[in-house]
């Protein structure tokens, strides 16, 4: 269970190498979270990630998990729950392909949508089904301000995110009432600590600021956003209104934007 200060004492992070997703167990195992399962592909990365949670003070598990295996998922994610209740699961895995490859090789399209979108709803169906029986916990999903809008930059990968948007605000309101809270977080531009700012996003002189983020500072939103309850949140929080604005401009005018 949550403690008095809703922090969550078990936490489950789906893609247990994703850089938001481990700088967020960093901040609530600073903030008493105990129990942390790491679930992705076996790799050094994440035993090593594991080894670092574990030096924070955490009891920290990994699990081999497969976004592309939805057929496991229910017994992989099920066993997880049967070993004890889960305060919060983190659904941070999700890749950004290759917009100029992806368009030339569809089937390399195909992996980006079956990954952040299929690979996303049955992870996130299952693991909404546990906590429900449970009955309390927090399903945390990571959208992309790229889902807000189709941009010519990364249509393919923004699609993948609007889809999975959708599903997660569809999914909260049919568990609003159950004890489960679903919370979407929608990043800006997410650039590796230590390095200058970049990408498509990052080269729109009037929105530079707003629209890059870091690691870390998703990771501080998350806790603030659990704190709360709240159901959307937007990293940095000025996206909101950007966002807004360019949801507006008229489809000629926004082909001509340098996104």
């Amino acid at each position: 269970m949550k403690d008095a200060f809703g922090a969550p004492q078990s936490l489950l992070v789906l893609g247990g190498t994703s850089e938001i997703g481990l700088a967020t167990a960093r901040r609530l195992i600073a903030c008493r979270t105990r129990t942390v399962w790491l679930a992705g592909r076996p790799s050094p990365a994440l035993e090593s990630a594991a080894a670092e949670l574990r030096g924070r003070g955490a009891y920290v598990r990994t699990v081999d998990f497969d976004a592309l295996d939805t057929e496991s998922h229910e017994t992989t994610l099920g066993k997880i729950f049967t070993e004890g209740d889960i305060d919060m699961v983190l659904l941070a895995f999700g890749i950004p392909g290759d917009q100029e490859r992806d368009e030339e090789e569809p089937l390399s399209a195909v992996r980006v949508a079956q990954t952040n979108y299929t690979g996303a709803v049955s992870a996130g169906l299952v693991c909404a089904g546990a906590l429900q029986a449970q009955g309390h916990g927090s399903l945390v999903v990571l959208s992309s301000v790229a889902g807000e809008r189709a941009r010519r930059a990364d249509f393919i990968y923004g699609s993948s995110k609007a889809g999975l948007d959708a599903f997660a605000q569809g999914l909260g309101d049919a568990l609003h009432g159950t004890g489960v809270h679903v919370m979407v977080v929608r990043p800006g531009h997410v650039q590796p600590a230590g390095t200058a700012a970049e990408g498509p996003l990052a080269t729109i002189p009037f929105t530079r600021t707003p629209l890059v983020t870091t690691p870390d500072a998703v990771a501080a939103a998350i806790v603030t956003g659990l704190r709360r309850r709240s159901e959307t949140v937007w990293v940095p929080g000025a996206l909101r209104a950007v966002m807004s604005a360019l949801r507006h401009v008229p489809r000629p005018l926004f082909r001509r934007l340098p996104v």
